[in-house]
């Protein structure tokens, strides 16, 4: 997966620089065709030479050493680009990506670029902790950039480790995972629900629950990196998509999102249901503002439609996958739910777990296909779990012949 492959091996100023050597040989010995850019500070722990010798091609440090006057360097080599790994990635420069600063050439770079980038942080402990980091480190994964988590397992998006730079081949397998799943999903249509509902008690009022939606939007982020064509429906959420191409069809209630996915059901191959649909709606929906009054106030409840299992009763062709949260025996729970909804496989969540659940940017899962064969998903990143479920479907669909 990177053979052949023009990588763009941004290194920043940080004493894991001695590590970008071996990365930058590694990938030479494996057939990819390196060129670095440096920052100055880089250049401080790291002489540019070496890296000359190892990519077998001129270093780039000043964005105004125009080697060859018929091109503009950064815009020249950003096109180049098929991958850009930065490692170690600093501090500095990922809150300069983050706030779109473009004061060197690896910053230029980066701006200019339409290739994958990678990012591989390395950096003090307290450094990691820091709001500002956190923050930088969170925008960049929502626009769709990939972060290699250092090897004493720190999570890009606030789980704090010792900041550890990933070992060089580790760097290299994480980039070879990703771009393997890229078209493993080509030609395939998906459809992902996400989200809470909003069920109406009054004009003001109405019942919901914890979700965000988070882990449904990257789901449809992983799938259109693996190649589907993909269209969400999405409960009320303040998540945002980094892929334009994703058709996302926003719907309120329970009965909304029923529809939309009966709609949309027929034509698609693969379909996820991770939204957390309400199970109960007001039975009167109330025209006027409730007045606060003395005493209890009850509600009498209705079950809404069980939206997984209307869509077990009808499959055809389609691979179903449901989410199970729980807080007490997931797992049995969610082998239950796989039988009893007829489906081809279930993601089981404990969102009690440390890590895991509503709202946060890190999940703990299980994945049981309808053999009911377990894969643990450990404590990882939202887009990473969800980059592990679809490899995981797009294995059990071709075992099946699909």
């Amino acid at each position: 997966m990177v053979h052949n492959k023009n990588v763009v091996l941004g290194v920043s100023g940080g004493i894991a620089a001695y590590k970008a050597c071996a990365l930058a040989s590694r990938l030479t010995q494996k057939g990819a065709n390196v060129k670095v850019v440096m920052t100055v500070s880089a250049t401080k722990f790291v002489s540019p030479l070496t890296f000359q010798a190892l990519s077998r091609n001129p270093v780039y440090i000043d964005t105004f050493d125009e080697k060859d006057p018929a091109k503009i360097a950064h815009i020249d080599i950003a096109d180049w680009a098929d991958i850009v790994i930065i490692a170690p990635a600093t501090a500095n420069v990922i809150g300069k990506i983050a706030n779109g600063i473009a004061d060197d050439m690896l910053s230029t770079t980066l701006l200019a670029t339409q290739a994958t980038v990678y990012i591989a942080p390395a950096m003090n402990v307290h450094m990691y902790a820091h709001p500002a980091v956190i923050n930088n480190m969170k925008r960049l994964d929502d626009w769709g950039y990939n972060f290699i988590e250092p090897g004493d397992g720190y999570l890009a998006c606030g789980y704090v480790g010792k900041g550890r730079l990933e070992e060089p081949e580790s760097i290299i397998q994480a980039v070879v995972n990703h771009q393997a799943d890229k078209g493993v999903l080509a030609g395939k249509k998906v459809l992902i629900s996400a989200g809470p509902t909003q069920e109406t008690i009054d004009p003001v009022r109405f019942f919901t629950n914890r979700s965000t939606g988070k882990m449904g939007f990257s789901l449809a982020e992983a799938a259109a990196e693996a190649g589907a064509e993909v269209t969400l429906v999405a409960g009320p959420s303040g998540e945002k998509l980094s892929n334009r191409l994703i058709n996302r069809i926003d719907v309120l209630t329970a009965e909304e999102m029923y529809e939309k996915m009966h709609q949309h059901f027929p034509s698609h191959d693969i379909v996820i249901k991770a939204a957390a649909v309400a199970d109960y709606r007001p039975k009167h929906v109330y025209s006027e503002k409730m007045k606060k009054q003395e005493g209890m106030w009850s509600i009498e409840m209705e079950r809404t439609k069980d939206i997984l299992k209307s869509l077990g009763e009808i499959k055809k062709h389609q691979f179903l996958v449901g989410f199970a949260a729980e807080t007490t025996n997931p797992q049995e729970y969610g082998v239950q739910k796989l039988k009893k909804k007829n489906l081809d496989a279930i993601v089981i969540n404990n969102v009690a777990a440390v890590g895991a659940g509503f709202g946060g940017d890190t999940n703990i899962a299980t994945y049981i296909n309808k053999n009911l064969k377990p894969d643990e998903i450990t404590l990882a990143t939202k887009i990473e779990v969800a980059r592990k479920i679809i490899r995981f479907i797009d294995r059990d669909m071709k075992d099946e012949g699909q």
